[in-house]
Parts: structure tokens; sequence; C-alpha cells
């Protein structure tokens, strides 16, 4: 399969995103905790950033709002063909990468995963993999991996994450459930 970037565009009015990667449904939990469905209830768009494992996750998502989403290692080749690895997000003038992170290896680089968007440079890179949150700057572009929603490391609760877009940039919250 290739690291081909699919692109998508959304109008100018998003200005609430959910974010979650690493749901890992059934294999580390039954179903998605609730707490997801409270925190995203007013989001315009959610982006997922792969290890779904059943694409039911999606289905139950879009009952909040549209869901962009990409494959993780852990998907099924169907999954993987489907969703592919790499999408960039267009919100009016501003873009979102969105990777799963194992393209980059255990440790993500951003370096490394900024090269895999060139000769695009998005303001923003959402990545998971790693189950540990992380929403950092760097270069000028912002990093956020929302953790895992199931199946937490390296920190004590399962989390997720917000992006809002104001005024043509793009800041992350962490949430942890």
């Amino acid at each position: 399969m290739t690291n081909k970037i699919r692109t998508v565009d959304y109008g100018s009015e998003i200005t609430e995103i959910g974010v979650i990667s690493d749901t890992h449904i059934p294999a580390r939990a039954r179903y998605l905790p609730p707490e997801i469905f409270r925190e995203f209830k007013d989001v315009q768009l959610i982006l997922h950033a792969g290890d779904l494992v059943d694409e039911k996750v999606m289905i139950e998502l879009s009952a909040l709002a549209p869901v962009e989403a990409v494959a993780g290692n852990m998907d099924s080749f169907w999954l993987q063909r489907k969703l592919g690895k790499l999408k960039l997000i267009r919100i009016g003038q501003l873009a979102i990468g969105l990777l799963h992170g194992d393209i980059a290896g255990r440790r993500v680089s951003f370096d490394q995963v900024q090269k895999l968007f060139l000769p695009l440079q998005p303001q923003a890179i959402v990545f998971g993999h790693l189950h540990e949150p992380l929403n950092r700057s760097h270069e000028g572009t912002l990093f956020f991996n929302p953790g895992s929603a199931t199946d937490p490391r390296r920190v004590a609760r399962p989390s997720i994450g917000r992006l809002r877009i104001t005024k043509g940039s793009i800041q992350g919250e962490i949430i942890y459930l």
C-alpha cells in the first residue's frame, strides 16, 4: 500500500473538532466510553487517528458529526485500503495532517512526520499510535496526539482531544476521561 495523501475539503465554518485515536474496539474495550459522547456533543467534525479495529467506531461517532479517519497498524487490510494512511483535512485556509503514526516508527519524530506531508505544510498534524497524549508546537506546526480513549500508556487515564479554530489558528486541548 502506498502512503498517498488523501485530501478532504470542509468549509471555513468548522471551529470545533473532536480528536480520538487508538480505540481498539473490541480488543481493548467492548465499546466507546460514554464520556466521549458528552465531550463531543458540540463538535462539527471528528478526526480518528487510527487503530479503530472495528469500523463500527466510525459509525457510532458519526451520530455526533462527520468522521474522518485513517487506518492504523492494528486495522484490517480492508480498513487500511478503505481509509488510507495519510489524510489532509482542509478547513478554509487551514490544513490538518492526519495519520496514525506507525509509518514513522515507534517514536514519532516531528521532522519525519512533517516530511510525510511535503510539499504541503499543514498548520497541525494529528497522530496516534503511541497511546500517549501530546499537544506541542514545533517550528510553527501543532503536533497533536489525543492519547488512547481505551488503553492509555504512561498516563493514568484514557484521553481524547479537541482542536479549536479561531481567527485562522488551531489550538489543541487534551481531555482526560
